[in-house]
């Protein structure tokens, strides 16, 4: 019997990488890009975007060809179908976002090497058929981002009073003594602010945990 496109199981894999396994606060992956991006939420959510769309697309070509690919060769061909993810979605960001394109700079190219693309491919494309290797691309994808998403509203808000670059914080608030913490802005805070969000998530989730 054929398995529902979206089956329990299925809708697992898109579920799961937002909890219980998501990629930056359970396995620790793709912490550098997560620190490198997350000043303001516009890049941050365009970076989140990008990987998500390269995680998903290049997780379903690999699956989809995964029977004909030499065993010895593997990584590169991955490599190869992920840069050319990598360059498309580069090209569509100097085409229509060409400012959050300059202010994400070398990390869009970076994609190619994250951990979290690669070991998809390696863990899950590799054995899986193309639509569930789709899904644990997407579920991992939108995993990574929903952290860069959290991290990037703290530090913007905090950091400037600002959301998407727009001030949030009124005026009045400056002129009775209010000031941005210049601290959140720093790269040292995105570590400390990815390591609160794991204490919070590990002690919600610390029943869930003992028993997996």
């Amino acid at each position: 019997m054929k398995e529902p496109l979206f089956s329990s199981r299925n809708i697992k894999l898109l579920s799961g990488p937002l909890n219980l396994n998501n990629p930056i606060t359970v396995q620790i992956l793709g912490i550098c890009s997560a620190l490198a991006v997350t000043v303001q939420m516009k890049p941050a959510l365009v970076m989140a975007l990008s990987v998500t769309v390269v995680t998903a697309f290049s997780n379903l070509i690999i699956s989809s060809i995964r029977n004909t690919i030499p065993q010895r060769i593997r990584i590169i061909v991955q490599l190869v179908v992920v840069a050319t993810l990598v360059i498309i979605v580069d090209q569509i960001l100097k085409a229509f976002v060409y400012d959050v394109s300059k202010k994400l700079s070398v990390f869009v190219g970076l994609i190619i090497t994250n951990c979290i693309v690669m070991g998809r491919l390696e863990a899950f494309a590799m054995a899986e058929k193309p639509w569930r290797s789709f899904l644990d691309g997407l579920g991992n994808g939108a995993g990574y981002g929903l952290i860069l998403v959290a991290v990037s509203f703290l530090r913007e808000f905090f950091g400037s009073g600002k959301i998407f670059g727009m001030q949030v914080v009124p005026r009045i608030m400056y002129e009775n003594g209010y000031q941005d913490n210049g601290l959140m802005i720093l790269p040292p805070m995105a570590l400390i602010t990815i390591g609160i969000i794991i204490w919070i998530q590990r002690s919600i989730n610390r029943d869930l945990i003992d028993k997996s």
